[in-house]
This record gives structure tokens, C-alpha cells and sequence, in this order.
């Protein structure tokens, strides 16, 4: 065996970004946003080692994501993400790659969400991006003793790219009203 064969291949996810809403466009790094959340959400010990992946991001509205979340889980009603986890791929996929699956993110309820809870819309954008992903990857925070260890993965990637603690911020911020 070589030396290049024993190295560890470093995550790569394949991020497919979709503009849909032209709201985004008073956040002109938006797509670059999303890049830099997924690439440090893939480097944690979280994310799937050992394998390409893909996934895809759509930036969308609340009228949007309310369609998608009345459609996927019959609330009719805008969101701030949706995640939806790929199916198991049954043998390999052409190019090699595993999809993880796809991300929604609607616009207007991130905006509206960062202004009441004291946070930039960059930084809480980044933070639903790694909560969407950490979706994918089979995390669940309705699952009884998943969401703490879910809340500190989501942390400590944050933490990674000089992001502040999205929780304690918002405890604060909910205390002082």
C-alpha cells in the first residue's frame, strides 16, 4: 500500500446552489454563505468521512417553502428550513458521489427570525444551513436526547467560522424582552 492510499479522503461535498427568490439578492454573498457553512459542517466528525457527497441548497421564499412544508409534512405554513435526506443509494452512483439530499431556506422568515432573535442574517442563515445539513446526515432534534448533541454539533461548527452561539444568544435576547 501507498502512502496516498492509507491518507483519509478529506470531505467534498458537491453543493448545489438555486437562487430562486430574488429577495436574496440584498444578500449579495448569500450563495458563498451557504458554501463556507456546508464545507465546515463536512469537515466535523459528524459529517460522512471516507465519502464524496452532494447535496443541493434552494434559497427560496416563504410562499415557497410553505408549498414544500403543506406538501411534505402538511403544515401549511412558511418555515425557516426544510431538509430532505436522500433516499439510500442502492450501489454507487456515475460519478461517485453520494447525494445527501436537498435543503430549503425561505427568505423572508430568515430575515424576520434574525431581527427577533438579535442576529445578523448572515450568521443565522449559516446556522440553519448546518442545521438543514446535520438533517441530512440523520440528525433529528425531536428525538428525545438528540437535540442537545445535535445543538453542540451545531455550536461547535458555528464556532469553527466565527459565529456565536445561536442558542445563548437567543436565550439573551429572549430574556431582555
Amino acid at each position: 500500500m501507498t502512502n496516498s492510499s492509507l491518507r483519509t479522503v478529506k470531505p467534498d461535498p458537491a453543493v448545489d446552489v438555486l437562487i430562486e427568490s430574488d429577495a436574496w439578492q440584498v444578500l449579495p454573498d448569500a450563495e458563498d454563505i451557504v458554501r463556507r457553512a456546508i464545507a465546515s459542517a463536512a469537515t466535523t466528525g459528524a459529517a460522512t468521512r471516507d465519502r464524496r457527497t452532494e447535496l443541493s441548497v434552494l434559497l427560496c421564499d416563504d410562499k415557497t417553502i410553505a408549498g414544500l412544508n403543506a406538501r411534505w409534512r402538511g403544515h401549511e405554513r412558511p418555515t425557516n428550513v426544510l431538509s430532505f435526506p436522500a433516499p439510500p443509494l442502492r450501489g454507487t452512483a456515475p460519478d461517485g458521489r453520494v447525494p445527501l439530499g436537498d435543503i430549503a431556506i425561505a427568505y423572508e422568515t430568515v430575515v424576520r427570525e434574525a431581527g427577533e432573535q438579535g442576529k445578523t442574517v448572515p450568521d443565522h442563515l449559516s446556522h440553519l444551513v448546518v442545521h438543514g445539513f446535520l438533517h441530512l446526515l440523520g440528525y433529528d432534534h425531536h428525538v428525545d436526547g438528540e437535540a442537545e448533541q445535535m445543538e453542540r454539533l451545531e455550536r461547535d461548527i458555528l464556532a469553527r467560522i466565527g459565529i456565536a452561539d445561536p442558542y445563548t444568544q437567543y436565550a439573551a435576547c429572549a430574556a431582555e424582552s
